[in-house]
């Protein structure tokens, strides 16, 4: 039985194809990536293995992590260092779920306000069953 998750798997394979095609940003960001998952395995007293939800949402904090970064080198001037930061967020949101736009979570929030009137929930009683529903 393997001890590897779905998306750690995917990361160790995408960057072994990195290593091969020579791609440079690709290969140093997968990397990092998955040197954050295994830091975070062996972080507590016990050494586990990490749910792809748990790597999806480490992958998300080392994003953001980059997003600040790249502010940061933007008002210092360094625009290379900011472009490299944010070629680095891009590759990383390849290993994250699509987004839900506006649309489509207002839509489900209107469909869920709609079923809570029907049964006679309205206001504040209705806000449960709403964010229940989303």
């Amino acid at each position: 039985m393997s001890t590897e998750t779905g998306l750690k798997a995917r990361i160790q394979a995408d960057i072994a194809e990195a290593v091969r095609s020579g791609d440079e940003l690709l290969k140093s960001t997968l990397r990092m990536a998955l040197a954050a998952i295994m830091n975070a395995e062996v972080a507590g007293s016990e050494a586990v293995v990490l749910s792809d939800d748990q790597i999806v949402n480490l992958l998300r904090s080392e994003a953001k992590k980059r997003a600040e970064s790249a502010e940061i080198y933007e008002q210092a001037g360094r625009t290379e260092s900011a472009t490299k930061e944010r070629a680095e967020i891009a590759i990383i949101e390849t290993y994250l779920p699509a987004a839900m736009d506006g649309a489509a979570l207002a839509a489900i929030v209107a469909e869920e306000v709609a079923a809570a009137a029907a049964n006679g929930q309205t206001g504040p009683k209705a806000m449960g069953v709403v964010i229940k529903g989303v």
